[in-house]
């Protein structure tokens, strides 16, 4: 069975009432509805009892039921006998005390339990126990014949009720879930209930605060209480000390400890040591302070000189608002200089093109020609053959042209020119015209990339100049800054804008040392050297670096597309141009890549001309009879065509690797082509003069060393032919030609060879070959 917990009471009277119990055993009883009609009143008549049931007895609150008694004013809708019971009841049980709790009533019970007197009646009178018992009896007479149960009002079991089952039935616990009733809301209440229970409430917050402010004034009063017998207490014991120390003062009979002068003295002692300690910590605090005064003095120092600080902060601030600004100039500029650039390189390129194709077709054409020739077929009358328009085109071009320069080495004099050693690049008027129309039209735009810029941004000299100001104020934010470094860069597109014009295949075109750019870097660097504040000085680079980025794959660009080693006119200006860009960076650890990819270049393009351009035809003997005929003059042209581009080759001597020069040279070329030429001709003055144009094109660097007796491996072809040529004119009338032979036996360094030769033949000569060697 469930434990109810006590009910609790405030300043309510310890009374028993036999009355308030039988009545709760009375109300118990009853289980039907009252008579009265079924409406909200009833209704909230018969919650009520319920709520306060289950206040008092869940929370143990007696101000609860005291705010619900409004309810008990419902009731007025039903009959006048009822009304009275009813109130009779409440105020029974809110005035006399419960004979469980016997605990006192409180005020704010009394203050409501009155409110309803004065709301339901104006006079009401407490009905005694008689008529409170007769009140229940009649109820539960009026109760008894009802045989069924309400549907609209129902009265929950009231705390009485409860009393009851409990003692009847005390193994009985609270009721079951289903006989519950469940409120999803609160119950309405009429405005009478609503102001009653908010009248209680402010009574009760009234009583609190009344009761509070008691309480703190209790407290008061007794806080005070205890500070005025502290003080009082305080005022005894002042008075009491005072009095003992007055007679200490005169008490005389009080004896004192003895003193002796080692005392005196070690207290004595103690007094200097603290004083001591205390004077040198003085000390070290003046010090200290003294310290704080010399730095004081050399940051105002500092700070007096401060505005060359400023000077300073200026300097840089304009310098980098300077880099910023020629920055921003070259990165909108850089977009025409470019275009400037492609179009250039496209106009050479064209009219590279168009030499090339012509040289190649006129060379078919006259294959093909002299083909015909040596069948001797579809001859005329006349003796020439019948061609198309286009071939017979193209070899009347080919004749104009070869009488052209025929006619312009007799007017200069040069008698010894050879046939098919001229390059073969004269343009007809009109696309000279055309090449120079365009040209000028690009340097025109060129002139005008700049024209709206500052000389101090456009200017290599003008720019330097700022930098080498910054290097000599300031070296080592100079240094620290790699200003060495970026200059290359940075200078990079105004020279491109420069060598715009350049054009290294031209012997007349200006040297790299008198462009302008390349004296203002030597300046630059050579001011550099005077500052001897640093070790590794990059500044002593920047003329190698921008040759580097800029110069070298400009060169690289002639020599892939525009350069035709058949012409020694640009091969000479070219390996002039290489030469010169390679001594600059002499002082280079390792040769840099941009020249590594010009080296390569310069192979690959010797490899395709002497593949694409060198055809030495071969007749029967019957055709090359008189020098004079067109198969022997095809010939002729051809060989000195072949050993022209073989003395072109031979010309990158120092730059490429001596390897490789042999290689093109002698094994691709030499051996390949020239020396079965050679073999196929007769033997004579012709045949010497060849092999001493050959001998005199080899570098005599591959030479040098006196203790060779042999030649190089790649000659061995070649002095095998001057031997045989040698036996040749031994017996004819030629005999003079074997010293010339003997002599470019000497100059290849084939020794053993010509001493064979001098013996064999008992050649006596002015000079001896060997020992002038």
């Amino acid at each position: 069975m469930a434990l109810r917990p006590q009910r609790t009471f405030r300043r309510r009277q310890v009374e028993s009432s036999d009355s308030d119990s039988e009545g709760a055993e009375e109300r118990s009883a009853a289980e039907p509805a009252e008579p009265c009609g079924p409406s909200a009143g009833g209704r909230a008549e018969g919650a009520e009892p319920a709520r306060r049931a289950r206040g008092s007895r869940g929370r143990g609150r007696v101000w609860a039921s005291s705010r619900r008694s409004p309810g008990t004013a419902s009731r007025r809708d039903c009959g006048a006998e009822s009304k009275t019971v009813d109130l009779s009841t409440d105020e029974e049980e809110e005035t006399h005390p419960s004979s469980e709790s016997k605990v006192d009533q409180s005020p704010s019970s009394n203050s409501s339990s009155s409110l309803e007197e004065k709301e339901v009646s104006p006079i009401v009178q407490i009905p005694d126990a008689a008529f409170i018992q007769e009140a229940r009896r009649k109820r539960e007479l009026a109760r008894a014949p009802g045989d069924y149960i309400s549907l609209d009002v129902h009265h929950p079991p009231t705390t009485s009720d409860s009393k009851r089952s409990n003692e009847e039935d005390p193994d009985s616990s609270d009721p079951d879930d289903y006989e519950k009733r469940i409120l999803f809301a609160p119950k309405p209440q009429t405005l009478r209930q609503r102001m009653a229970e908010e009248t209680a409430i402010r009574n009760e917050e009234a009583s609190e605060e009344s009761q509070e402010d008691e309480n703190q004034d209790i407290w008061e009063q007794q806080q005070m209480r205890k500070a005025v017998k502290i003080i009082e207490g305080q005022n005894i014991d002042l008075s009491r000390s005072s009095e003992s120390q007055t007679l200490k003062k005169f008490d005389t009979s009080i004896s004192f400890p003895p003193v002796n002068l080692e005392i005196i003295k070690k207290q004595l002692n103690n007094r200097l040591t603290l004083l001591q300690d205390t004077h040198r910590s003085h000390q070290r605090e003046y010090e200290k302070y003294l310290e704080d005064i010399k730095s004081s003095k050399t940051a105002i120092q500092n700070l007096e000189s401060a505005s060359d600080q400023t000077l300073n902060y200026k300097f840089y601030k304009g310098m980098k608002i300077y880099v910023e600004n020629i920055i921003d100039c070259l990165n909108e500029k850089i977009i025409n200089i470019e275009e400037l650039e492609s179009s250039m390189h496209t106009l050479l390129l064209k009219r590279s093109e168009a030499l090339l194709k012509r040289r190649q077709d006129e060379l078919k054409c006259e294959s093909s020609y002299m083909q015909q020739l040596s069948r001797n077929a579809e001859t005329s009358s006349n003796g020439s053959l019948a061609l198309d328009e286009k071939d017979q085109r193209i070899l009347d071009e080919i004749k104009a042209r070869r009488t052209q320069r025929r006619q312009a080495r007799a007017l200069s004099g040069n008698c010894d020119h050879q046939e098919g050693t001229s390059s073969d690049d004269e343009l007809s008027s009109a696309e000279m015209t055309n090449f120079q129309k365009c040209q000028g039209g690009i340097l025109q735009d060129c002139k005008k990339v700049f024209e709206d810029v500052h000389d101090d941004f456009c200017n290599v000299q003008n720019i330097l100049l700022k930098f080498q100001q910054w290097r000599e104020k300031f070296p080592d934010s100079y240094y620290e800054a790699f200003i060495g470094l970026c200059l290359p860069k940075l200078l990079s597109p105004l020279i491109r804008v420069q060598l715009l014009d350049w054009n290294p295949l031209k012997l007349d075109s200006m040297g790299l040392t008198q462009m302008p750019w390349f004296t203002s870097i030597t300046e630059f660097v050579d001011s550099s050297m005077d500052d001897t504040r640093k070790e590794d000085d990059s500044d002593q680079n920047i003329l190698s670096a921008v040759i580097n980025k800029t110069v070298v794959p400009r060169l690289t660009d002639f020599v892939e597309f525009i350069w035709d080693p058949l012409s020694t006119s640009q091969t000479r200006s070219l390996t002039t141009h290489c030469r010169l860009v390679f001594e600059q960076s002499a002082s280079e650890k390792e040769v840099s890549k941009s020249k590594q990819d010009l080296l390569k270049s310069v192979v690959v393009r010797i490899k395709k001309s002497v593949e694409d351009d060198v055809f030495i035809p071969l007749y029967p003997k019957s055709s090359e009879e008189g020098k004079m005929s067109a198969h022997s003059k095809f010939q002729e042209r051809q060989f000195w065509g072949a050993l022209k581009l073989f003395r072109n080759i031979l010309l990158w001597n120092g730059l490429l690797p001596d390897d490789t020069l042999q290689d093109l040279g002698l094994g691709k070329l030499l051996n390949r082509y020239l020396i079965i030429a050679l073999t196929n001709a007769f033997p004579g003055p012709d045949a010497v003069k060849k092999c001493s144009q050959i001998a005199a094109c080899l570098p005599e660097k591959w030479f040098e060393n006196s203790a060779m007796r042999t030649s190089i491996p790649q000659l061995e072809n070649f002095i095998q032919f001057l031997l045989q040529s040698a036996h040749k004119l031994s017996t004819s009338e030629f005999r003079n030609e074997v010293n010339e032979i003997i002599l470019i036996l000497v100059k290849v360094k084939a020794l053993n060879q010509a001493e064979s030769l001098i013996e064999k033949y008992h050649l006596e000569l002015s000079t001896h070959p060997i020992t002038g060697v």
